[in-house]
């Protein structure tokens, strides 16, 4: 069941991947782009990921994603105009794109370890730990992060303001 539902999110995220690059509206791409992040949460919650699950859908399919409308709104962005389509250009790119990714599976498949846990030098660390350290070691960068990033929005907001 579990490999079943891998596969039908996997498919959904490739799916709005690709709705995303063909897409000519920003808007339009940005929902893409939101189905892709939201696919993504359950492909981590089935990996055991719950926390990384619920970050992905808080931070990047809400918040982040919030502000990309928000900007394409602001700047008032319409549809982008279809270039000319040259047949040489797919043609070479199309055998290029199956080699890069046949090479990138490879490397994929012979460097990956066979534990879930995360090796930094000496230490190995698990979900568990990086969880911890973060709300407890690092929970004043945390926070200093997201004011930080919460002054840089304000400032685009400033910036992008037109003066009546």
């Amino acid at each position: 069941m579990d490999a079943l539902l891998f596969l039908l999110f996997a498919a959904i995220a490739v799916g709005c991947a690709i709705n995303l690059v063909l897409q000519t509206h920003p808007i339009s791409s940005a929902l893409s782009l939101v189905g892709v992040m939201g696919s993504l949460a359950v492909l981590y919650l089935l990996l055991g990921g719950e926390f990384i699950a619920a970050v992905q859908l808080i931070v990047y399919a809400g918040a982040i994603m919030v502000l990309f409308i928000f900007v394409i709104m602001l700047l008032n962005a319409g549809a982008e105009k279809k270039p000319t389509r040259n047949i040489l250009r797919a043609a070479v790119a199309l055998p290029l794109l199956f080699t890069l990714l046949a090479i990138g599976a490879f490397l994929v498949a012979s460097q990956t370890p066979s534990t879930d846990v995360v090796k930094f030098g000496t230490f190995i660390v698990g979900g568990r730990e990086i969880g911890s350290a973060l709300f407890t070691t690092y929970l004043l960068p945390f926070e200093a992060t997201s004011i930080l990033i919460l002054i840089a929005i304000l400032g685009a907001i400033v910036l992008a303001r037109k003066e009546i």
